[in-house]
């Protein structure tokens, strides 16, 4: 039995997922005294998450988008469908991408509960305008903001230093231990420390903005960043 002010740290399962070029981390995060869950960017092989649904025991009850590229909404809506569950998605990633459904939430920074979960939203904008990451007990779902070794695409100056100003609130608002979840993988696994990261991560350590971008933005970014940092 659980008491009202006992915190219990939900459970974490990564689910890799590829399709083409693309390899994804999706994530099912499982409230462990309710069994309720929700997943993270589904994309690709819903075969995969029903799987880990059922050995996990768990009932899909949401599905959470980081943003509205394609690798990391393609199962949203028929998984919604099927499971008859929201997905939740920021208010002005859905302004600036046009996404719908009928079972799509609009977030704002205001945290909300699943189960015993508390989901805390951190609006963070620069690789699509209305990103989000999402704080669950003490893990980041960081999406395509921020890889252990690098931070997502930024097309122009203006996304550029909104990249950097989301990094700074992460860094003001993330503590050390907390374990990181990127939507891609390319060295580090997933689950690495954020005060690990803030030591080895370069586009955690520039002094400004204009710092920041000039180096994001360099000559050649542009490409490799599409087909990796994406």
């Amino acid at each position: 039995m659980v008491g009202r002010n006992e915190v219990v740290s939900p459970h974490v399962f990564l689910i890799k997922v590829r399709h083409q070029a693309f390899v994804n981390n999706n994530y099912l995060i499982v409230d462990p005294v309710s069994h309720q869950a929700v997943v993270v960017d589904p994309a690709w092989e819903m075969d995969k998450i029903q799987v880990e649904l059922e050995h996990a025991q768990a009932t899909l009850s949401g599905i959470l988008i980081t943003h509205s590229h394609h690798d990391h909404i393609n199962l949203a809506k028929p998984m919604a469908d099927f499971y008859n569950c929201p997905i939740w998605m920021s208010q002005r990633e859905i302004q600036s991408s046009g996404f719908s459904s009928r079972h799509l939430i609009a977030l704002d920074d205001t945290a909300f509960h699943v189960g015993g979960l508390s989901i805390q939203p951190i609006l963070t904008p620069g690789h699509t305008p209305g990103c989000v990451c999402f704080l669950i007990g003490n893990n980041l779902f960081s999406g395509d903001v921020l890889f252990a070794e690098g931070c997502g695409i930024c097309m122009d100056l203006e996304s550029a230093y909104a990249m950097f100003d989301s990094l700074e609130l992460l860094k003001a608002v993330i503590k050390p231990d907390t374990h990181v979840f990127p939507g891609h993988t390319y060295m580090r696994s997933p689950g690495q420390n954020f005060g690990d990261l803030l030591g080895y991560n370069i586009y955690l350590n520039f002094p400004d903005k204009y710092a920041f971008a000039a180096f994001r933005l360099r000559k050649g970014q542009k490409r490799e960043n599409l087909l990796a940092f994406r």
